[in-house]
């Protein structure tokens, strides 16, 4: 699939081992910024870590400075937390950054052309993968066909991930490979969008997408080892440190424990398993321990429970507004649901349920109010999503110490979307941020990445204005679910780790966690939203070692 890796490798290993945790060092002349123990902003001007790359001392003006084997001067500049994202799919961020990437398209004879330039540019590739369409995004007002990839590439399969990870557009060989055709039924949780005569027209949603993915080429190891290294590069050039990376598959975990050992991991990661098989095999009976020096444990499982908005998957209580035939695709029946969280619950593991729609959503929220009664204590049932929500449900968000696992960037992006799915009366529960706080809920802040940009503070940006890069709307999409600047930070820092179990050790710019912090150009507490996505970031150090540095 990807070749000539191990020159590219070479340059990763020799960037990750060429720069060890200096002993006692102060960091000192720095517009130091973070949130503290009682989840309140602290500023600071200097900073303290060990040889174990761990916060000793965090120094306000007043201070006397101690003896230190090493003072580096921050020239003024403003340090804050290294940035945590609360959901994305790592290797998918390393892999969409090295096939045909249709993000950036903005119609359907845009991204025909794209795909039509990436297959001459790349004879010897046996399939054409890639990821990012969007119709709506297009104005398509339709699912893309079979028929219109075959016009472009008709001598090699084309297998296209949509943007939002729950769709997939095939051309003719794709499909014909897997052996799908018109009495093909679709698979539970899944569907296939087909023609006047019932054959499958291309696209494939959700559950279906495996009827043709089972038979593409899965990556070589080496290729999954480069596709890690570009995500890790990927997420560093936004100053992400540490990652939730929701669905590990066993592959995945295998390519961090290679990176591990062989001295590539650079960031943290709270991974979630993608199935109790992986769950089984990678940590057996109890989460696994922190590894590589806080750099990778597995303490849960992703469970989906429906779809999403873009594909009609999102399980809705009433029918799509743009189609009244559809409420959307339930993955999960209540029995199974529950069977499942509390499978992982009896061993003290963590569920992190997708949850778009308004019904999926009660039903997340009914399920966490059953089982409560016979799991107590710390269990941090994490929402992941939470898009829509009855304004009726809003207020079981504060309990049992759930946790909303959302996006900002999606709201940007989806906003006239959700219009067209839902209606105009129907969107009062629509990405509700402030709610959440409101209501006693606790928020981590992620991207879905690479369903969005892994750039959290264009994520911050939308977050206090609901606004999106350009502006619109004027004064904000339903401005009452902003939150405010300490909100959004501590949703991209100290919440995102509380999220995944791991304060006390990242997340925070405190004695005893982690040296991960950044040294940007602004202060994200004053700048405006504007000027929040111009960040940029100079430094990133994770454990005490700077492992980037912007040209």
């Amino acid at each position: 699939m990807l070749r000539t890796v191990s020159a590219a490798l070479a340059a990763v290993s020799a960037l990750a081992l060429a720069a060890p945790a200096w002993a006692d060092t102060l960091v000192d002349n720095v517009d130091g910024v973070t949130i503290d123990a009682a989840g309140k902003v602290k500023r600071f001007n200097g900073l303290v870590f060990d040889e174990d790359g761990k916060i000793t001392q965090v120094l306000t003006r007043s201070d006397k400075r101690p003896q230190v084997d090493y003072r580096l001067d921050g020239e003024g500049r403003v340090m804050i937390p290294g940035m945590i994202d609360a959901h994305v799919h790592v290797m998918d961020i390393g892999f969409a950054a090295l096939t045909l990437d249709l993000s950036n398209t903005t119609s359907l004879e845009d991204a025909l052309a794209k795909i039509k330039a990436f297959a001459e540019a790349n004879p010897g590739r046996p399939w054409i993968i890639g990821r990012g369409w969007n119709q709506e995004k297009w104005g398509l007002g339709r699912f893309p066909t079979a028929a219109e990839l075959d016009a472009v590439v008709s001598d090699r399969p084309v297998w296209l991930e949509r943007a939002d990870n729950h769709a997939n557009w095939g051309n003719t060989l794709a499909i014909t490979t897997a052996g799908v055709t018109a009495k093909t039924p679709d698979p539970e949780g899944g569907k296939i969008i087909r023609d006047a005569k019932g054959a499958p027209a291309g696209v494939f949603v959700d559950y279906a997408v495996q009827l043709v993915g089972k038979v593409v080429p899965p990556p070589r190891p080496e290729d999954r080892d480069l596709a890690f290294a570009k995500a890790q590069e990927v997420l560093l050039g936004y100053g992400v440190t540490a990652v939730a990376d929701m669905g590990t598959k066993m592959p995945d975990w295998t390519t961090y424990r290679r990176a591990g050992d062989a001295g590539r991991l650079q960031i943290r990661i709270m991974s979630y398993a993608n199935s109790f098989e992986t769950l089984e095999t990678v940590a057996g009976p109890e989460p696994t321990v922190w590894l590589y020096d806080d750099k990778l444990r597995m303490g849960g499982i992703k469970l989906y429970l429906d779809g999403a908005l873009g594909s009609r998957g999102a399980s809705l209580k009433a029918p799509y507004h743009d189609d009244p035939g559809a409420k959307g695709l339930p993955l999960l029946t209540p029995a199974q649901l529950r069977n499942l969280m509390s499978r992982a619950a009896m061993d003290n593991f963590q569920t992190a349920v997708h949850a778009i729609g308004d019904a999926a959503n009660a039903e997340v929220l009914a399920a966490v109010e059953e089982l409560s009664e016979s799991y107590t204590g710390d269990r941090r049932w994490r929402i992941e999503h939470a898009q829509i929500i009855d304004p009726v449900d809003l207020g079981r968000l504060g309990k049992h110490g759930v946790i909303a696992s959302m996006q900002p960037l999606h709201q940007t992006s989806d906003r006239l979307m959700a219009e067209a799915r839902l209606g105009p009366d129907r969107l009062d529960g629509a990405y509700p941020w402030r709610s959440v706080v409101t209501v006693g809920g606790r928020l981590a802040f992620g991207s879905d990445a690479p369903v969005e940009p892994a750039d959290p503070f264009a994520g911050m940006a939308a977050a206090i204005s609901r606004v999106d890069a350009s502006g619109q709307p004027f004064g904000g999409w339903f401005p009452e679910e902003t939150v405010n600047r300490e909100q959004a930070l501590a949703g991209y820092t100290s919440d995102a780790a509380f999220a995944g179990f791991a304060e006390g050790r990242f997340g925070r710019l405190l004695p005893g966690e982690r040296a991960d912090f950044l040294l940007v150009d602004r202060d994200p507490l004053f700048a405006s939203p504007e000027a929040l996505r111009e960040t940029k970031v100079l430094q990133v150090w994770i454990g005490g070692v700077k492992v980037r540095e912007a040209e």
